[in-house]
């Protein structure tokens, strides 16, 4: 007998061993973990789903969020520490950045003052209102500044979503992409994003994934997201290519 209604599988079943390359965990420096209290019980949760490896990427936003490596690696030594003295373990946790493409990222970009992931890669992002004016001559200083872009999910940059064609044509000139696996569930940010994020899963266009939780909250929507077995396939290579990358 045929059947309408395909089975679900959570995706907390799969997160084990994933290393999370995007976060807001670092407490007091942006719009994430306000507190280290804040920042050790979404490591407890996290522990939960069995990923216990961080690259902590704090928002670098020129006028809204002014941090710099000093501040970052501050908040970074104090929630380390906080976790030494709690006893409390995580297999890693490394200190970058999600960069605004504003009108100082070029800026800081020359200026050394960004925070790549694993010295390599740089983590960045656009306004959700409008396209950055300046990403294509921002992405070209970056691969002139010998880092591959990492583009942070790009299924929630609703602009694109009647111009498709930009995703391809973005990733033709080396921008990787990073999904939010925040965005497989509609209670997160809609399901014009999960639909997004669905489609450009299939199309082969994500290269890695991360989580970009900011709170506990969001953390129990994570626990709660379900995949179809379709999306779960395509998902888990991805999965698997983030963690051989970062660990």
């Amino acid at each position: 007998m045929l059947t309408f209604f395909q089975k679900k599988v959570y995706l907390a079943d799969y997160m084990h061993g994933l290393v999370d390359i995007h976060n807001h965990i670092l407490p007091g420096i942006d719009d994430g973990a306000k507190k280290v209290e804040d920042s050790m019980a979404m490591i407890a949760g996290f522990s939960e789903l069995g990923v216990k490896s961080f690259i902590c990427t704090p928002h670098i936003m020129h006028n809204h969020y002014e941090n710099t490596p000093a501040t970052i690696k501050k908040a970074h030594t104090l929630l380390v520490n906080e976790l030494e003295k709690r006893g409390m373990s995580v297999t890693t946790l490394e200190a970058a950045a999600e960069h605004m493409i504003d009108d100082n990222f070029e800026n800081i970009l020359l200026e050394e003052q960004v925070m790549p992931l694993h010295k390599e890669y740089l983590l960045v992002e656009m306004s959700f209102l409008q396209p950055s004016f300046n990403f294509e001559m921002a992405i070209e200083e970056v691969a002139k500044q010998h880092y591959f872009p990492i583009l942070a999910h790009p299924e929630r940059y609703m602009y694109y979503h009647q111009k498709y064609s930009k995703y391809p044509y973005m990733k033709s000139n080396g921008i990787l992409f990073q999904l939010n696996l925040l965005s497989l569930a509609p209670e997160s940010y809609g399901s014009n994003i999960t639909k997004m994020a669905e489609k450009l899963l299939m199309d082969g266009l994500i290269d890695f994934v991360g989580t970009d939780v900011h709170n506990i909250r969001q953390l129990a929507l994570l626990k709660e997201v379900k995949l179809s077995n379709k999306v779960l396939n395509k998902l888990l290579p991805v999965m698997e290519r983030t963690i051989d990358t970062f660990f």
